[in-house]
């Protein structure tokens, strides 16, 4: 084992994750800590869950192309349902039941979802992702947002075209976003559309700390609707997203959930 790799917890709010061969300097808040693990138990740790999976030249060329990939079956059904369990009894102490009155981010989000969730935790840090993510970003990484998008059945709001980094504009402009699919996910229940190769317009503007305070909003960017595409997911696959890749998702008109855990991964030095 001649290479070294951590990965610490941020968050959410972009505090620095520094990495490095040898250590790995974690700053959180004013407390410094200092650790070291090896690449073998890493892996180790990781080699838990019953899949592993790396993608393919092919796959990483499609992403770089594309601006997003869909993996499936990053889950094994049985891994799907406990990390299910264990986001819901979150949702359901922390969130208040849907009301059509009530705003976006109120009925669909339930942020820093690690903080909460044992299971979606060890997903985070631990998981099958992180072997992806080390060939799309490098193999110093740090979580930069871990929530729950549920639209559960009745919740028909949609949510509009947009750039994940436009919400959290992280420099350099490699960070992924990683949707893992809880439920089957298609259109009656509010999948996501993205447009390809939209990512190759770079950023399109995007709100500072202050404006997210004050509820501000991005104007929507110019999108032919006729390029894109319905992404349809089974429950355990993925969907990767590049930072800069336009993306929507309908209302949920059917009588089924569309649950979600989105975790977003980025360089280790990138800041906002």
């Amino acid at each position: 084992c001649s290479s070294w790799l951590a990965i610490a917890d941020s968050g959410g709010s972009g505090e620095r994750v520094g990495t490095m061969r040898g250590t790995a300097q974690f700053t959180l808040g004013m407390g410094i800590a200092v650790a070291a693990i090896t690449m073998c138990y890493w892996h180790l740790r990781r080699s838990t869950y019953s899949l592993r999976r790396r993608l393919s030249r092919q796959e990483v060329s499609k992403f770089k192309q594309e601006g997003f990939l869909v993996v499936r079956n990053i889950l094994a059904l049985p891994e799907v349902e406990a990390l299910t369990e264990d986001a819901m009894e979150a949702w359901l102490t922390h969130k208040r039941p849907f009301d059509p009155a009530d705003t976006w981010l109120n009925n669909s989000l339930l942020v820093n979802i690690h903080h909460y969730a044992k299971r979606v935790r060890d997903y985070y840090f631990e998981g099958p992702l992180l072997d992806i993510m080390e060939q799309l970003i490098g193999p110093n990484l740090k979580g930069a947002t871990s929530q729950l998008t549920f639209k559960l059945k009745g919740n028909t709001m949609p949510f509009g075209w947009h750039q994940d980094n436009g919400y959290g504009e992280l420099d350099p402009y490699n960070a992924v976003s990683c949707l893992t699919a809880l439920d089957d996910v298609d259109r009656d229940n509010g999948c996501l559309w993205v447009v390809p190769r939209s990512h190759k317009r770079g950023q399109l503007g995007s709100l500072s700390a202050e404006d997210k305070i004050k509820g501000a909003v991005i104007p929507p960017p110019s999108v032919d609707e006729a390029e894109a595409l319905p992404v349809s997911m089974g429950a355990g696959d993925v969907l990767l997203l590049h930072c800069h890749t336009l993306h929507m998702s309908g209302g949920n008109t059917s009588g089924r959930d569309r649950r979600v855990l989105f975790l977003r991964y980025a360089d280790a030095d990138a800041v906002e």
